[in-house]
């Protein structure tokens, strides 16, 4: 009898213990590490919306840190290297050079810990793998497209661009704006252009569906002609030789979006994210300056787009976090709260919440209307019924080497044909 009361004496203790873990477990003070790159809108704003979330979850503090493109990579390889990685960080097509830092948001969407509902599967979908995988939840849709100075434009005496303007058209624009105005005809070229150039140009020749940069499979290559890239590069490198385009040196003065040369005055053009198009839009327009947004040039008026609506970035959850659910939880506030997205306004792209974008449109500022109306354009170009809006590990270096081989056409160095064989190669070598 005395062996069974204490068992039962035992057992309420257990009970006692495991409730009081169980309280303590959900008032625990848990800090959140991280991160993003982008425009001194962005990071303003995304400061703004977690002071917001720390007021709303008393518990929670965001420690937080922000990077231009290229520097906040240079951290994360770092952190991967040391497995510190930020518990939500910010990813772009390159997410699968991280996938071994990326923990799926499987477990929370199933349980309801991240909120889907107002988010259709189409645009689940945009940041999945090929196995069904919520890599991450899509901070907006996107596309690319180019921004130019409407009365740059004008004063050039150039016509404005059509929505089936041509490669020509857009190489004929850039040397009349430089011969009139003694500006860049077009402004510098990121790691954006391979995807919004150089492999949209691929993408755009035979038939619908046709030709890629890369397979649908991220196998291998999705063309087997590498001169196909010649006409390309050439032209790029001509621009550059004539001065209508930055070489090297000039483009690395630009740092971010807002002292782009378009945004400088310095440029007709530039290419951009349409996410980004708001931000330069403001900063123009309160300079007395127009700017527009530009379909992506084709090969021929009647040929193929090769535009797609895919995802901006994403946020991700660490594989380092020691709180996984927490920053879950704080990715789904990110992208389904309006009160957070009034705040946001679509600087990362439009939202994939459907309540969010309803309330977003229905304010928009000019430069927004002018994005959104964008995207609804693109949606309506024809697409293959497949695409791949991913990105293979290894693209980063090669886009380096393709952006230096063009550099090496420019000087004279390597003929436009030669850049093309090398840069068919590097990129085949990432199957190898």
């Amino acid at each position: 009898m005395k062996k069974r009361i204490f068992a039962l004496f035992l057992a309420a203790l257990m009970i006692l213990s495991l409730a009081s873990c169980g309280k303590k477990e959900e008032s625990e003070d848990i800090v959140l590490r991280m991160a993003w790159w982008g425009s001194q809108t962005r990071h303003d704003r995304t400061v703004q919306v977690i002071e917001m979330y720390e007021k709303e979850h008393p518990n929670v503090k965001i420690e937080y840190e922000f990077y231009s493109f290229d520097d906040y990579f240079t951290k994360l390889k770092t952190l991967v290297a040391s497995d510190q990685v930020w518990d939500v960080f910010q990813l772009g097509g390159n997410f699968p050079e991280y996938m071994d830092k990326i923990y799926f948001l499987n477990e929370f969407i199933k349980s309801g810990v991240v909120d889907t509902k107002n988010i259709s599967d189409a645009y689940l979908k945009i940041t999945q793998d090929t196995d069904g995988n919520q890599i991450g939840l899509s901070n907006g849709l996107n596309t690319y497209g180019i921004a130019y100075d409407v009365d740059m434009f004008k004063a050039a005496g150039v016509p404005l661009p059509t929505d089936t303007w041509t490669w020509d058209d857009y190489a004929d624009a850039a040397r009349k704006i430089k011969a009139a105005t003694g500006h860049f005809g077009s402004s510098g070229f990121t790691s954006s252009e391979f995807i919004a150039g150089c492999s949209t140009y691929i993408g755009q020749q035979g038939a619908l569906g046709e030709n890629g940069f890369f397979n649908l499979e991220l196998t291998g290559m999705g063309f087997k002609d590498a001169q196909m890239l010649a006409p390309y590069i050439q032209m790029r490198a001509d621009l550059i030789k004539e001065g209508a385009s930055p070489d090297a040196g000039a483009e690395m003065e630009i740092t971010n979006i807002e002292n782009d040369f378009l945004v400088t005055g310095e440029a007709g053009m530039t290419w951009v994210a349409v996410n980004q198009f708001p931000t330069i839009y403001d900063i123009c327009a309160k300079e007395g300056r127009t700017l527009a947004l530009a379909t992506l040039p084709r090969v021929s008026k009647d040929g193929n787009s090769g535009s797609v609506i895919q995802s901006s970035q994403m946020l991700c959850v660490s594989k380092d976090s020691e709180h996984k659910q927490a920053a879950a939880e704080f990715i789904s506030w990110f992208q389904n709260s309006t009160e957070c997205n009034d705040v946001l306004q679509g600087e990362r792209g439009i939202p994939i919440n459907d309540n969010v974008r309803k309330s977003l449109t229905a304010n928009a500022t000019p430069g927004q209307q002018v994005m959104y109306d964008y995207v609804s354009l693109v949606g309506t170009f024809k697409t293959p019924d497949k695409i791949n809006v991913l990105s293979p590990s290894g693209q980063d270096q090669v886009v380096d080497l393709y952006r230096n081989y063009i550099q090496q056409v420019a000087k004279g160095e390597i003929t436009a044909a030669e850049a093309a064989d090398l840069t068919y190669k590097a990129a085949e070598a990432i199957f190898k």
